[in-house]
């Protein structure tokens, strides 16, 4: 159906496609998938005619509706199930003309048309994708201009999906969505009788639903049967096998060019040296096997502190003069807790973390907060208040105070992957998932007990979720989650706590019980295809090791090895500050020593200066040299 032939397109001075083929075929669910900055969107642009490659072609053959998700939601005086209906343009179409039509046989084909493409039933049908992405029916009798910008965009959605295209694309579908409205999504997808093209960064979606991957891979497309762990499994066998194959190919050359140089004189050998040296020529220059860096997170360790480190006593609390949003609240936070927060948008996740991180008061009841508790907060909406006009180092200097030196710093926005060249750009040139990185680099700077994290995964490549996963689990304070991402969900919590009708309420169960619950309550206990597959999963889920109980184990061997790298990691940074305070008593020395009135004032000895250095600077070497040892041990450990 899709078929791309020899693209190239430049970005700039950046090549990001260089003679890059593949081809799609009718029906195929396809995750579009490759590094921030690699060009998936671009590549979703190219295919709807909205910019123009430089080189080679793309076609689409057969029918070639194809339909995503507008930048502009709809918003007004229109109201949301109009919204939806309006996307379906030939339908809307029909209809007008249908009024003014006054040629009877021109109005039976509109009427016929109509009838083919199910007119009668697009209420209906709008209305079940609305209430899927959680607009009941009052929601969808409300004009768009009321809703905030995420549900509005999840209007956009609705209409896009209601227009039923031949080639549809969603570029991060996922990002202003619940838990609920993802697993409606997921099962609608999985429906699709057309062909799906979907960039997402969501593991569990990709899986679920794709049955091809297109990998954007040093400016190629290359694509993979089977879903995102397939494609993963088989991408990394192809590189051991391509490591493997160059391996080989050096040791021959090595082994010719050996004979070629002990032999390349002697006039016997001759003629053999000279075809050793064709036959190197053939294989031609070592290719190297590209190998994606993945950023690493490192969040700084707190001190421990005494649980609970937060406890909310009958806390009711809302907004200004509304409704109170939550109400009577009696938790625990504790110092080593993994909690994610789950429950559909507007029910109050957000407002709970703003009640935790002291951004909202309580109207009734106490909140008490263990002296000496840091609290870091990020959110997506933090964005925001960037200057992107400033770098990430201004922001940081800014953020940390006049106090912090260049390398405390750099040393931070270091822990988030920045270095010196990429921290001295400013914002505005960054792309989503530094700006992300940026965030969370302000949002850890003075080393929080409590880390509260409101979506933190938007923008962030698969890479970089990994290392997000891995810094969380290595944290050594507490962490509470709001994410629609349930792959990163099963990862890090141990707590769930549902946010429903003003209450916060800890779920007995894990992610998949609770995906579970929801679809059971969506089917209303009917013996429904979702249903019968949901139970497929459940008896898969039972024979399979159970992925919470993995992650949960993976936290304990996180938490034992902080318990044994903590005196190492102690030791380095008495190490780091032995020498910081040694570079420093050289650095005074050697502005003594460039000093030229020293050396004309008899009661300075210059001579004893000099030794002086000299002795720092052994010292320093000798401490430099403990820093490497303790550094080996602590990453071995």
């Amino acid at each position: 159906m899709l078929h791309v032939n020899d693209l190239s397109f430049r970005h700039g001075e950046r090549v990001l496609f260089d003679r890059a083929s593949a081809a799609m075929s009718d029906g195929w669910k396809v995750g579009l998938v490759g590094r921030n900055g690699a060009g998936k969107s671009t590549l979703l642009r190219l295919i709807q005619g909205q910019i123009e490659a430089d080189g080679g072609s793309i076609s689409l053959s057969g029918r070639n509706r194809i339909g995503s998700v507008p930048q502009d939601p709809p918003g007004g005086a229109i109201t949301v199930l109009d919204a939806v209906l309006a996307a379906d343009v030939e339908r809307t179409a029909l209809l007008a003309e249908s009024e003014a039509c006054h040629d009877g046989l021109r109005l039976a084909d509109i009427h016929a048309r109509l009838d083919e493409i199910g007119a009668a039933s697009a209420p209906a049908r709008a209305a079940s994708i609305l209430h899927g992405l959680g607009f009941d029916n009052d929601a969808q009798a409300r004009p768009c201009g009321e809703f905030s910008g995420g549900w509005r965009m999840r209007v956009a959605l609705a209409g896009t999906l209601f227009s039923n295209p031949d080639l549809l694309i969603l570029d991060e579908p996922s990002n202003h969505l619940d838990l609920e409205a993802m697993l409606w999504l997921t099962e609608h997808l999985r429906r699709f009788r057309h062909t799906l093209l979907m960039v997402s960064h969501d593991r569990d979606l990709l899986n679920d639903v794709c049955d091809h991957i297109v990998h954007i891979d040093q400016q190629k497309l290359v694509t993979y049967n089977g879903n995102y762990d397939r494609f993963e499994r088989t991408r990394a066998e192809r590189l051991e096998h391509d490591a493997a194959q160059q391996a080989k190919i050096a040791a021959q050359r090595k082994h010719m060019q050996a004979f070629v140089d002990r032999f390349k004189a002697k006039a016997s050998k001759a003629r053999q040296a000279q075809s050793r040296v064709k036959m190197i020529e053939k294989l031609g220059p070592i290719a190297t096997v590209p190998v994606d860096e993945r950023v690493a997170f490192n969040f700084p360790p707190p001190e421990q502190l005494a649980s609970p480190i937060e406890t909310l006593d009958e806390v009711t609390v809302g907004y200004g003069d509304g409704p109170p949003v939550l109400r009577k609240l009696d938790l625990r936070v504790d110092m080593d807790d993994r909690i994610a927060l789950l429950g559909q948008n507007g029910n109050g996740k957000s407002t709970f973390i703003r009640l935790l991180s002291e951004r909202l008061q309580p109207r009734e009841g106490k909140i008490k907060r263990t002296p000496r508790l840091r609290i870091g907060y990020f959110s997506q909406d933090q964005e925001e208040s960037l200057d992107y006009e400033a770098t990430p180092f201004q922001h940081m200097s800014s953020a940390l105070g006049s106090a912090a030196g260049e390398t405390k710093v750099r040393a931070q926005l270091g822990r988030f992957g920045f270095s010196r060249d990429r921290a001295d750009l400013k914002v505005g040139v960054l792309s989503g998932g530094e700006k992300t990185r940026l965030l969370l680099s302000l949002a850890t700077r003075n080393a929080p007990h409590l880390l509260l994290l409101d979506e933190p995964t938007n923008h962030l490549d698969m890479d970089a979720r990994a290392s997000l996963v891995d810094a969380v689990n290595d944290f050594e304070g507490a962490v509470v989650l709001v994410s629609h991402d349930t792959h990163l969900v099963k990862m890090i919590a141990d707590q769930l706590w549902v946010v429903a009708g003003g209450k916060v309420t800890p779920f007995d169960g894990d992610i998949d019980d609770y995906q579970a619950k929801l679809l059971r309550e969506r089917n209303g206990g009917k013996n429904g295809k979702a249903a019968k597959r949901e139970r497929a999963r459940e008896r898969e889920r039972e024979e399979a090791p159970a992925p919470v109980a993995a992650a949960k184990e993976q936290r304990k061997q996180s938490a034992d090895s902080r318990a044994k790298r903590a005196p190492l990691k102690k030791t380095l940074e008495t190490l780091e500050k032995a020498i910081a305070k040694l570079n420093k008593q050289r650095g005074d020395l050697e502005a003594r020593l460039a000093d030229p009135t020293i050396y004309s004032d008899p009661a300075i000895n210059v001579a004893d200066l000099q030794r002086d250095k000299v002795r720092l600077e052994r010292e320093i070497a000798h401490a430099e040299h403990e820093w490497l040892v303790a550094q080996e041990a602590y990453e071995a450990a």
